[in-house]
């Protein structure tokens, strides 16, 4: 049981009662969702980054005016005054997230191509958009403008493709990846006890985030491409903060990955483990994405549909990655495989990461049109 419905279900025992769930902060946009969910296989839309790599920008184009010196000129420093070679300049090249301000209709216009393909839900331009990535850039200041920017160009995206067709509502995924630092793991093979980062140090990174992400329009928050489970723990931790202090909440979503063939998570939980580490969110959905590619996949995602009581979800890669980094598997060998997995009863979300376009994602809306979506199980504690 997911929280959607288990949140009209739980009966408060005695020693231990439970606290009345939060009501919907957006009640006819969750509930439509849900709707949808029980009468059909959803699509999410494909990569970011392998469209942005179509445009070729340089690092005048990353830049944009506002940071056209490598920092933000704007943003005003208590102690610092930026000049020409004060040592803040960063070079922004690859600062995709960075584009939402400087290259806005980039942006929307990615969002419209999948719209255009027959994604029913659009990530937001925000993988790498908190504190911790963005001090890559020097720009860790931007973390709740980005968030807030990237979630409002989706919602603008939707809002017009909903326009133009008003029986088919699109969806606003606010997208927090996982950081460039890992809770569980030692980046040091010398120092086996450090950690890069703290718990606390990734929930107040991530609820700067959500902040943005809801302020900014998003329907559904999505915790993805996890590798480490304790920096979701941070992240869905964070969500929960944010909707206690709004007094409401919206779906929540989690993606991991599966980051080699022996199918566990970089923090080394198999597919179940992950699940059970995570349940206790209620998660609308739980799934795999990036990292491999969907035959490899196949396993792990049929491992959640049997033990998962919520929605399960896949956006993997076009394949494995080749000699050039780039990802050889076709919009036809991508939709077969996940037909198949649709066919076998294992998806209710699916979409594409790393390699796939708007071309994959009119394949995948081809493969699983009419195909039945992954009954939600009952499952029955035993006595």
């Amino acid at each position: 049981m997911n929280h959607f419905e288990a949140s009209a279900s739980r009966v408060p025992g005695p020693a231990s009662p439970v606290p009345p769930a939060l009501p919907w902060l957006n009640p006819e946009r969750a509930e439509s969702l849900q709707g949808l969910l029980r009468e059909r296989i959803l699509v999410l839309d494909g990569a970011m980054g392998t469209m942005i790599q179509q445009h070729q920008l340089d690092e005048a184009a990353y830049r944009g005016e506002r940071f056209a010196k490598g920092y933000d000129h704007a943003y005003d420093h208590v102690e610092h005054v930026h000049e020409d070679n004060c040592g803040c300049a960063r070079d922004q090249r690859g600062n995709n997230d960075l584009l939402s301000l400087t290259q806005p209709q980039i942006i929307r216009d990615i969002h419209a191509q999948y719209l255009a393909a027959g994604a029913d839900l659009i990530e937001t331009n925000t993988f790498n958009s908190t504190t911790v990535s963005l001090a890559d850039y020097g720009l860790e200041h931007l973390a709740r403008e980005l968030n807030e920017a990237g979630a409002r160009l989706a919602r603008q995206a939707c809002d017009a493709a909903e326009a133009a067709d008003p029986s088919r509502p699109r969806y606003v995924i606010g997208v927090l990846g996982p950081t460039s630092r890992t809770a569980s793991l030692s980046p040091d093979v010398n120092r086996p006890g450090f950690r890069a980062i703290t718990f606390d140090e990734l929930r107040v990174a991530y609820r700067e985030a959500a902040d943005g992400l809801i302020d900014g329009g998003a329907d559904v928050l999505m915790v993805e491409t996890v590798f480490d489970t304790l920096n979701a723990k941070a992240a869905l931790f964070a969500i929960e903060e944010a909707f206690d202090a709004r007094g409401a909440r919206l779906p929540v979503m989690v993606s991991g990955t599966i980051t080699d063939a022996s199918g566990r998570t970089l923090s080394g939980q198999t597919a179940e483990a992950f699940w059970y580490s995570l349940r206790h969110a209620q998660p609308l959905a739980i799934g795999l994405n990036c990292a491999l590619g969907a035959k490899d996949l196949r396993a792990h995602v049929d491992v959640l549909a049997q033990v998962a009581d919520a929605y399960v979800s896949t956006h993997p890669n076009a394949g494995l990655p080749n000699a050039f980094g780039g990802y050889d598997e076709t919009p036809e060998d991508m939709a077969d495989v996940l037909g198949e997995f649709a066919r076998s009863g294992l998806l209710n979300l699916v979409g594409g990461c790393c390699g796939t376009t708007p071309a994959h994602i009119a394949a995948i809306v081809r493969a699983v049109e009419g195909v039945a979506p992954r009954a939600l199980p009952s499952l029955v504690a035993a006595a």
